[in-house]
C-alpha cells in the first residue's frame, strides 16, 4: 500500500497533506448526510474553502447533479491549481471525483470516504463515474486521486443497514482473493467483525489488483464478481418505490449468490462452496424480494454491462473460493436460471 492511501485519524492526515501543498482554492463536496454528520469533524481544521452539498443517494448520481457541482466550481473561480475534497460515500466519491477529473481537463481531488462501502472499495482504484439514463456508472473516467484518507471513526455515523451494505464488498474481496479470510469472516456475525482489519485487508487486495491492471483490461475485472447481475438488480430496483430500493451492497449480495450458482453450473465451484456462500449471505443480508415479473428486465439490463464484448455478456465468476476468473460468457437463458434459482431458495 503506497502513500496515496492512508488509514489513520483523518484530522492529522488531512492537515499533514494540506500543510505540504499550495492549492489556490479548496472546494469541499458533501451530501446532505455527510454535511451534517462528517463535515463538522473537519471544517475547523481546513483553510478557507467553499462547500457544495448535493442530495444523498444513488438516484442523484446524475449529470444534473454534476452540473450543480460544476456551476459551484465556476462561480468559486476554481482554476487548475485548486483542490476538490470529497467527503462522503461512494456516490460523493464517484461523482465528485468525476467532476474534478473533467473540470478544466482535470484538477486534483482527495477522497475522504465516510461509509464502509467507500472505504473498502469505491474510493480506491481511480474509477469515477455517474449514472446515465438509468444505467449504473454509464459515464466515467479512470483518474487517480491525490490521496485517499480513510478513518474508521466515520463508521460510527452509519446506520446499521449502510454498514451491512459495505460488508458485501468485504465478502467479495475475500471470495475472489483470500480463502483463509473468507473462512474467517463467515464464522462471525456482523457485530463480531474487526472493521479496521477488514478495511486494511480489502484496500490491500484492491490496490494489488489495480496496480497490475489500472484500466480494467484484464485482471481488474475480477473485482466485478457479483456485479453483473448485482448492478442489473440494483438498477432495476431504482425504478421501484423508495422503500423497495436496494442499497448497492444489498444488490451485490444478491448478485454474488446468483453468480455463484452460475459458477457451480459451470463446474467452477463445488456444491459445498455454493452452500457456504448462500448460507452466509442470507444470514447477513436476508433475501431480496425478486419476482418472476422482474426477470426479463434484470437480464436485459446486463446488456449494458461494461465488461461486455461482441454482444456477449461476460461475467467474473469464482474459480473456487478465494480465486476468480473473468470474461466468462453467460447466456440470457443461464442468467434466467440463476435468477430463478435465487427466487426458489
Amino acid at each position: 500500500m503506497n502513500d496515496s492511501v492512508r488509514i489513520a485519524p483523518i484530522v492529522s492526515t488531512l492537515t499533514e497533506f494540506l500543510q505540504g501543498s499550495d492549492y489556490s482554492k479548496i472546494l469541499v463536496i458533501t451530501d446532505s448526510n455527510t454535511k451534517k454528520y462528517c463535515y463538522d469533524r473537519l471544517k475547523g481544521n481546513l483553510p478557507k474553502h467553499f462547500v457544495v452539498s448535493v442530495p444523498k443517494g444513488e438516484a442523484n448520481k446524475t449529470l444534473t447533479t454534476c452540473e450543480k457541482i460544476w456551476t459551484a466550481m465556476t462561480r468559486a473561480e476554481l482554476d487548475r491549481h485548486a483542490l476538490v475534497l470529497n467527503i462522503g460515500g461512494g456516490v460523493v466519491g464517484d461523482m465528485g471525483g468525476f467532476c474534478a477529473a473533467v473540470y478544466k481537463r482535470g484538477i486534483d481531488f482527495i477522497q475522504v470516504p465516510t461509509t464502509l462501502l467507500s472505504q473498502v472499495d469505491a474510493s480506491v482504484g481511480g474509477k469515477l463515474g455517474i449514472d446515465f439514463h438509468g444505467f449504473k456508472n454509464h459515464l466515467g473516467v479512470f483518474t487517480q486521486p491525490k490521496r485517499v484518507l480513510i478513518d474508521p471513526v466515520f463508521l460510527e455515523t452509519l446506520p446499521w443497514r449502510e454498514l451491512r451494505s459495505g460488508f458485501a464488498e468485504v465478502v467479495k474481496h475475500c471470495l475472489i482473493a483470500d480463502l483463509a479470510k473468507w473462512d474467517e469472516i463467515r464464522t462471525r456475525d456482523m457485530d463480531e467483525q474487526d472493521w479496521s482489519d477488514l478495511i486494511a485487508h480489502s484496500v490491500a487486495i484492491k490496490k494489488k489488483i489495480v496496480a497490475q491492471d489500472p484500466t480494467e483490461k484484464g485482471l481488474r475485472k475480477i473485482l466485478n464478481f457479483g456485479h453483473t447481475l448485482g448492478h442489473a438488480v440494483e438498477t432495476h430496483f431504482l425504478g421501484k418505490p423508495p422503500k423497495q430500493r436496494l442499497l448497492h451492497g444489498e444488490a451485490i449480495a444478491v448478485g454474488m449468490v446468483m453468480e455463484s450458482y452460475l459458477a457451480f453450473r459451470k463446474k467452477m465451484i463445488d456444491r459445498e462452496t455454493l452452500d457456504q456462500i448462500e448460507e452466509f449471505v442470507f444470514s447477513v443480508f436476508g433475501k431480496a424480494d425478486i419476482q418472476r415479473s422482474d426477470m426479463d428486465a434484470i437480464v436485459s439490463l446486463t446488456r449494458q454491462d461494461k465488461k461486455n464484448r461482441d454482444r456477449e455478456v461476460r461475467f467474473s465468476l469464482l474459480k473456487g473460493a478465494g480465486n476468480c476468473a473473468y470474461d466468462i460468457v453467460v447466456s440470457p437463458k443461464a442468467m434466467q436460471g440463476a435468477i430463478s434459482y435465487y427466487m426458489g431458495l
